[in-house]
């Protein structure tokens, strides 16, 4: 079959970031213009007279020496001579990301940026905007597979082997210069407004997981009232649906329409430049969930995540409403067996421990050991199992002992280890709303009011870290523990 696709643009050559960024932008609008103009004339009975195609941008660099670099940034190094490669999607919405990190590649390597068309396909599903409108009746009443005339999204080029550390490049390359290739972030990019309810471009770079309402009830209260109140830091807020509230300091004002219902995992941003804001994302209950959302929240690099949710207290001498700092997980979730072995350890990460902790202080007003009262810092189990009480409670208590866990939940470790694998920072701050193995649950009308305070504390605080962390410089947040001895460049 013939091949229909634009006229080849030239590779080109650039010392400075700006002028690649501009170049990707360049390649990408018209490829993908290329694909919309032929898939809408298709709608107006306009069939083209073979296969259209066009392909993603790609930029690539070239390693010439095994000098070190000086650089105190975990990422930006080329860690071997030999040539540097990947391909690129959505440059609006990446283009802070892309710059900081072509910057970093030129500051510590020196030489060019080439920048080019690759030779991998754009899909038409990942070429048209999700708000965009098709006459869906008159494509069906073609009768044409849109397959035969477009390109479809290919497995081949969406798997996370890079991030696994499974991808074996050829010697002297092309090795990978980022974890992920674009037709895996278009992947997620489009996975991320059917599960979340809002567009890819509101999500920001410090993120927080819950398994309760409740904590986006606090969190929408809060965000509306940074929003009335002229927040010096906070731009908008952003709800389902992509309802925006914009701060009073910029004429206030919400606009948008509610969905009808919610979507599965609703997410909530409170929005600051350069995305130095808070999202937060309602996941549910358990691993299935915690994994498919933060596979895809990862393709946006964004900063740091927590999971800040409900758990059940181990310890007898544990109160409800209690906080567990996690500093080790038990990965009983079963979810990412085939992604990172049981053997790979999940490491606490000092600088979010801090942070969690300075919160808890700041927000409940305790101090050194005083915070022992009311937060056991230890390993969280995760199971995936939520009705595990039903099952031979002699066997599971002496594994829970071993393991010296303190708490146990259903997300906690799939979470930090997605993180792990991806390299997010992470962290998890519970609040314990059970105690099975001790006989103490929780029934309606039951809440003690310190635990009602600690609940209501608990988001307080994970804001709080939040602001903490992002007042950090990054070479402090992204650590050196989270990356492997043959790195990808890009963060």
């Amino acid at each position: 079959m013939t091949t229909i696709s634009p006229p080849p643009l030239p590779t080109k050559a650039f010392a400075n970031a700006e002028a690649a960024c501009d170049y990707v932008a360049e390649i990408y609008n018209r490829n993908t213009g290329f694909i919309r103009h032929h898939l809408f004339g298709l709608t107006q009975g306009i069939i083209p007279q073979g296969k259209v195609r066009a392909f993603y941008p790609q930029v690539q660099v070239t390693s010439t020496s095994y000098a070190k670099t000086d650089s105190i940034l975990p990422y930006g190094s080329l860690h071997t001579p030999g040539v540097y490669r990947t391909t690129l999607t959505a440059p609006d919405l990446f283009r802070t990301y892309l710059h900081d990190n072509l910057t970093q590649i030129l500051n510590n390597h020196g030489g060019v940026i080439e920048i080019g068309e690759s030779t991998t396909p754009i899909p038409l599903h990942f070429a048209v905007s999700a708000t965009e409108h098709l006459d869906g009746a008159a494509l069906n009443a073609l009768g044409i597979p849109l397959r035969d005339i477009f390109d479809a999204p290919d497995l081949a080029f969406t798997d996370d082997e890079i991030a696994n550390g499974t991808f074996i490049p050829p010697a002297g390359g092309p090795y990978p210069l980022a974890a992920f290739t674009a037709p895996r972030i278009d992947y997620s990019l489009f996975r991320l407004s059917h599960y979340t309810g809002t567009d890819p471009e509101h999500f920001q770079n410090f993120v927080i997981f819950t398994n309760y309402h409740f904590y986006i009830d606090e969190f929408r209260r809060v965000a509306h009232e940074h929003m009335a109140a002229g927040h010096e830091h906070y731009e908008s807020f952003v709800e389902p649906g992509n309802v925006v509230t914009l701060n009073s300091r910029h004429g206030g004002g919400t606009k948008g329409t509610d969905p009808v219902r919610l979507p599965q995992m609703p997410a909530y941003h409170l929005t600051a430049g350069r995305g130095r804001g808070i999202t937060m994302i309602n996941i549910g209950v358990g691993p299935s969930n915690a994994k498919t959302i933060t596979d895809h929240v990862a393709v946006l690099r964004p900063h740091c995540w927590l999971m800040l949710g409900h758990c059940a207290g181990l310890r007898n001498s544990q109160e409800l409403g209690d906080y567990v700092l996690a500093h080790a997980y038990v990965r009983e979730d079963h979810v990412l067996d085939a992604d990172l072995p049981l053997s790979v350890p999940i490491p606490a990460l000092a600088e979010v421990q801090v942070a969690l902790e300075r919160a808890v202080a700041e927000i409940t007003k305790l101090e050194g050991l005083e915070t022992k009262r009311i937060m056991r810092t230890g390993t969280v189990a995760s199971f995936d199992n939520r009705n595990w009480e039903l099952r031979d409670q002699k066997e599971i208590t002496q594994r829970l002992s071993q393991s010296r866990a303190v708490a146990l939940d259903m997300e906690s470790a799939t979470i930090a280890a997605n993180g792990f694998r991806f390299r997010v920072p992470y962290g998890t701050l519970l609040c314990i709303s059970d105690k099975p193995l001790h006989g103490e649950l929780k029934l309606p009308g039951m809440a003690s009011d310190f635990y009602r305070t600690q609940v209501n504390r608990h988001l307080l605080i994970g804001l709080r870290a939040m602001e903490i962390l992002r007042d950090q410089p990054p070479e402090r947040l992204h650590s050196r523990k989270l990356r492997s001895f043959a790195e990808t460049a890009f963060q």
